[in-house]
């Protein structure tokens, strides 16, 4: 068994040579280690503490910076450093958009063999303010003063003591210390494991995860704090199918509009949609403009969602199919082309087993792919099989869209035509990116 190694207690000085993927300066410690250490920026010369030890590697934090990088600004949240929801404010927007570019064409050559032949400008929003979906952890700790919500302490499980949140939706991020008050006042405040925030144009929610039921007066709470900010509270004591109402009562309908095409899509609180609204605005306008969806155009949407790509494509004329894996959102998507006067086609498939691969079937000029972080390399093979001679590739995660887009170049004789960043997660290391992929 390896001798676990003591970490020093005493803080140690280096200079940071480059930047991490995640966001974290690179330094060489005197036994030649690498040293990750958050907080820190190229150039800069910092005192740090190790946070762990190993053989090959090390990780730190800087307590002080001795002598800043000439790009450093002072974070725009007085809780970053502690609060794990982000990592970058420490470095402007601009060099921000500048590292993600310098991730995704990395991990492109490194893990895809491959290059685009045309860089795209960053997609961007607001850098405050943008997030109308998350997932707020609760803990309960009267030494603290009560209710603790918000993200994670960074590499901690521990809950962030913070009154506000400022990349939250205002409607949410500006109540953070009212919800730990709401919370405080319950039968079970330390039965409160977590809230899901989901916020649509008109109206925001709060989902309250419970793992103990809420007694009548707390009920009652929720209510009146629903009606006090308007604000819609519903309760959740199982999986996500038992979410109910509390107030008001029926819930409000979510939904948000992408302007361009009159389109209206509807959600559940517990439904994934992109995050930042501007963002994927924007980005649902280059993939249609990339896709040119003419009548009679005949274009593929996997992993489809409640139809974010689906129903302004369709709008444009396009034959449109999607497909998606979860029934529920699979629902919603048809709820929605009805309620848009869209004709789009949806099906249930689990895209990662064979039985669903088979659902890829058929001639079609154009591919829409929007996977999760794992990527979509199963469906490859099924999706080069179809004929299409354009792949829009839409990734929140660039080693895997790297992966996959060297599968599609090296295996089906696709060249990469366009990469470029979305920044969907500003303040962030997240690097969201989008790929089109093109073949003769």
């Amino acid at each position: 068994m390896a001798r676990k190694r003591r970490i020093p207690k005493e803080p140690a000085e280096a200079r940071i040579e480059g930047m991490a993927h995640e966001g974290r300066g690179i330094a060489h410690d005197e036994q030649g280690r690498p040293v990750f250490i958050d907080f820190a920026l190229p150039g800069e010369r910092v005192r740090f503490r190790y946070t762990k030890l190993r053989r090959q590697r090390a990780e730190g934090i800087a307590e002080a910076i001795l002598e800043p990088a000439d790009e450093r600004i002072a974070p725009g949240c007085p809780h970053f450093g502690y609060c794990g929801g982000c990592a970058l404010q420490h470095l402007p927007s601009e060099a921000q958009l500048r590292h993600k570019e310098a991730v995704l064409l990395e991990q492109l050559r490194h893990l895809g063999g491959v290059a685009p032949e045309q860089q795209l400008a960053p997609l961007t929003g607001p850098l405050w303010g943008y997030r109308r979906k998350a997932r707020l952890a609760v803990r309960y700790v009267p030494k603290k003063g009560g209710a603790l919500v918000g993200f994670r302490e960074k590499h901690s499980p521990l809950v962030a003591p913070v009154d506000y949140c400022p990349v939250l939706d205002p409607r949410v991020g500006e109540r953070i210390e009212a919800i730990a008050e709401l919370i405080g006042t319950l039968s079970i405040p330390d039965r409160i494991p977590q809230i899901e925030v989901a916020c649509g144009d008109d109206a925001a929610a709060l989902v309250f995860r419970h793992l103990d039921p809420l007694s009548e007066a707390d009920q009652a709470r929720l209510a009146a704090f629903a009606e006090e900010t308007g604000l819609a509270v519903l309760r959740q004591p199982g999986d996500e199918s038992t979410i109910t109402p509390v107030a008001p009562d029926p819930a409000p309908q979510l939904s948000y509009r992408l302007q361009p095409y009159g389109v209206e899509v509807a959600f559940q609180p517990a439904d994934f949609i992109q995050i930042n609204a501007a963002v994927n605005e924007a980005m649902v306008h280059r993939a249609v403009e990339w896709l040119g969806p003419v009548p009679g155009r005949r274009i593929l949407d996997l992993f489809c969602g409640v139809g974010n790509f689906s129903l302004p494509l369709a709008q444009q004329g396009a034959a449109v199919t999607g497909i998606e894996g979860e029934t529920g959102l699979v629902e919603r998507a048809r709820a929605n082309a009805a309620a848009n006067g869209v004709a789009a086609g949806f099906e249930v498939a689990d895209l990662t087993t064979e039985a669903g691969i088979q659902r890829v079937a058929g001639g079609y000029d154009a591919v829409l792919l929007d996977p999760p972080r794992s990527g979509a390399q199963e469906v490859l093979d099924a999706v080069a099989a179809t004929g299409a001679r354009r792949v829009v590739y839409c990734s929140c995660g660039p080693a895997t869209l790297a992966r996959d887009a060297g599968i599609l170049v090296a295996r089906h004789g696709f060249r990469l035509n366009a990469a470029g960043i979305m920044d969907m997660f500003p303040h962030t290391a997240h690097v969201e990116s989008f790929a089109v992929l093109d073949r003769d």
